[in-house]
């Protein structure tokens, strides 16, 4: 009594050439196992239902024996699920393979922290969580096309720790889609189990969520190649980062006409202790912000990252929309905004003005004094001015700086006069970075003056200052400062 195989269509056929009985395997939900000259096929839905056959019994379509026991084993490997071929050479034993079948006790179960979960295609999780052990947990999938967990119930949470006190590990996951689509449901609700876990996803969409939920005190964050679309998916991040959270390539659109909160949310306790960065194309609805963050919420300079973003409402840009950051300013000094579209941008740097004269007192010949006025800043972006005409830096990037200055100084006719760029490192004392000397010209009337103007590139650290000192070469005549005068700060 021979078995016959042959591959027809979706499907691997094996027939009893006595009895003429015929068995249907789907070839994606099959696998198999060789023990030397017994071949065990099993179907991937229920690993209970087996069938044995003996190589010294199969055939081909044709009735032929195949040639050998390894030419057999290349035709399995092409009409069956490969990926879960379970021969010697090719067995993945760290692989779970989730379906709609067996969802309950595979990842609705207890995870096994070294096996990757492989979801193998859409499905409904109902009211079964996925419970994170402190090990972590990966999971896979096709696409983000190909592969789901989803649920439509309500006041349901997709991935939870055991407890809060418990807390979870890694959560990795790429290539597929998560829906939370019920009233009061979230994808999230996580607790880091020591503060030093990660919290990564690549290429998932999230579909419909009504909400994102909550991660509690995990070191990192990382989403490359995301997609929020539809629903709610508003997420709230709680405690303290340690590590940042980075989100690239990734978009945002069709969302809830009636979501109001924040894309990114800033929760109980929360604070960055490293960089928020995003380039996301995101179009908000109309009373959504992008996220509530505050300046407060992250300690260290330049940390929130807004680069080469697109941000609208409803599809239209408008730079002056103060909802889309309500608790944050382009201009802060944990913000870092560039090349963006449809928000402002930051511009470290500064401008000094003078808005009235004070005569400089020249007590020697050649020595600097700092230039005496009254002073007026503006456009301070990560500058602060401690004193009268001290222009000092008060973040940490960038340190490339140029400063311009555009000064008029009313001196003694025929005298020479040198106007210098003085900067302090750190609070120390002012030294000369770049000097420029003129001739006070002898004008008709009492009104005699020079012009200085020119550029330098500077390196301004943090709490770095710059001032304008003056100094007389040819006499200890005194001088003044002209009114709008000024010196301008710029990134390089």
């Amino acid at each position: 009594m021979a078995k016959k195989f042959e591959s027809v269509g979706n499907y691997l056929i094996v027939t009893d050439t006595v009895t003429l009985t015929s068995t249907e395997y789907p070839k994606r939900h099959i696998k198999y196992r060789d023990y030397d000259n017994e071949i065990i096929i099993t179907d991937i839905n229920s690993k209970a239902d087996s069938d044995s056959f003996y190589f010294s019994d199969i055939v081909d379509y044709n009735g032929v024996p195949f040639a050998d026991l390894q030419t057999f084993l290349a035709f399995l490997r092409a009409n069956t699920a490969n990926f879960s071929s379970v021969d010697s050479s090719l067995t993945l034993n760290n692989r779970v393979v989730v379906n709609q079948q067996n969802k309950d006790y595979t990842i609705g179960g207890i995870i096994n922290s070294s096996k990757e979960y492989f979801v193998d295609g859409i499905i409904d999780m109902g009211t079964t969580q996925i419970t994170i052990p402190v090990t972590g947990i990966t999971i896979k999938g096709y696409s983000f096309n190909g592969s789901a967990l989803t649920s439509g119930e309500n006041n349901y949470t997709m991935f939870v720790s055991e407890t809060a006190l418990i807390g979870s590990g890694d959560v990795l996951a790429a290539d597929l889609y998560l829906t939370t689509s019920g009233t009061g449901s979230k994808v999230f609700d996580l607790y880091d189990s020591n503060g030093l876990h990660a919290f990564e996803f690549e290429r998932v969409n999230f579909m419909n969520c009504s909400s994102l939920g909550d991660i509690h005190g995990y070191r990192q964050g990382l989403e490359i190649g995301t997609g929020r679309f539809g629903g709610s998916p508003s997420l709230t991040l709680h405690g303290n980062w340690i590590g940042g959270y980075r989100i690239t390539t990734s978009i945002a659109r069709s969302l809830e006409s009636s979501m109001t909160e924040p894309l990114f949310k800033a929760g109980t306790s929360f604070q960055m202790n490293n960089r928020f960065l995003t380039d996301i194309n995101c179009d908000l609805p109309t009373l959504a912000s992008f996220c509530d963050f505050s300046a407060s919420d992250f300690p260290n300079p330049s940390t929130v990252q807004i680069r080469g973003s697109i941000i609208s409402r409803n599809g239209a840009y408008n730079s002056s929309d103060s909802n889309i950051f309500p608790n944050l300013s382009f201009s802060s000094l944990s913000s870092s905004f560039y090349n963006n579209t449809g928000i402002n941008n930051t511009h470290e740097g500064a401008i000094i003005t003078s808005t009235s004269e004070v005569e400089t007192v020249i007590t020697s010949i050649g020595v600097k004094v700092p230039v005496d006025g009254v002073f007026a800043t503006s456009s301070l972006q990560h500058y602060d001015s401690p004193s009268s005409g001290e222009l000092r830096h008060i973040g940490e990037s960038p340190h490339e700086y140029l400063v311009t200055w555009d000064i008029v100084l009313v001196g003694l006719a025929n005298n020479d006069y040198s106007v210098h760029i003085m900067r302090s490192i750190n609070g120390g004392a002012f030294s000369e970075v770049k000097k420029q000397t003129r001739v006070i010209n002898n004008f008709s009337g009492n009104r005699d003056v020079a012009h200085f103007t020119g550029t330098t590139a500077i390196n301004l650290g943090l709490n770095d200052s710059i001032r304008i000192y003056v100094s007389n070469i040819s006499s200890t005549a005194n001088c003044t400062l002209e009114t709008d005068s000024e010196w301008i700060i710029v990134k390089r």
